[in-house]
């Protein structure tokens, strides 16, 4: 089962911050940035201190394993976030194993082979579809899908764990 993560930003106003004041507030961001940039402007002009506009990411959830930083661009955190709302935990996975500069839905999806209990689970399965219909009935015990399973994900695939003890299997590029 695909986890669907929220992701969410706590946005502080800077000024406020340096003047010893906690003033933020956690938004969502799987939004269009036009949307966050607007609830920002409403915490900066609601800020206690005179803030001249600054404000810093100063904590994230449901982005995963993806490190968002106080500097990261309010465009980025929406592309990551409406992404990770679209295809869950495993998206977040593939972007923490890739870099965010290389994820983009279309290499997702092109890399993606879904969620499977295990390496072992993939590797049979993926066998079976390709190859257990050519070898004859009488072989087909002797199959040593470890080896298989080893051997593919030596070469061609790699795998990410989930938060529910499963795998996210991916093809490497």
């Amino acid at each position: 089962m695909n986890q669907k993560l929220k992701p969410m930003i706590y946005v502080a106003c800077l000024a406020a911050y340096n003047a010893g004041h906690l003033h933020g507030e956690w938004l969502d961001a799987a939004r269009e940035p036009a949307e966050i940039q607007e609830d920002i402007l409403t915490i900066l002009s609601s800020s206690p201190v005179e803030s001249g506009g600054d404000y810093a990411i100063h904590d994230n959830e449901g982005f995963g394993d993806i490190r968002i930083s106080e500097c990261h661009g309010v465009t980025e955190v929406s592309r990551l976030a409406l992404l990770i709302e679209e295809h869950g935990e495993a998206f977040a996975a593939y972007v923490s194993h890739v870099g965010e500069e290389y994820a983009t839905e279309e290499s997702f999806q092109d890399a993606y082979h879904g969620q499977w209990d295990s390496e072992l689970a993939y590797a049979e399965h993926i066998f079976d579809e390709l190859y257990i219909y050519q070898l004859p009935q009488n072989l087909r015990h002797y199959i040593d899908y470890e080896a298989f399973s080893r051997d593919l994900f030596l070469d061609g695939y790699y795998s990410v764990r989930s938060s529910d003890s499963g795998v996210y299997v991916f093809t490497s590029y």
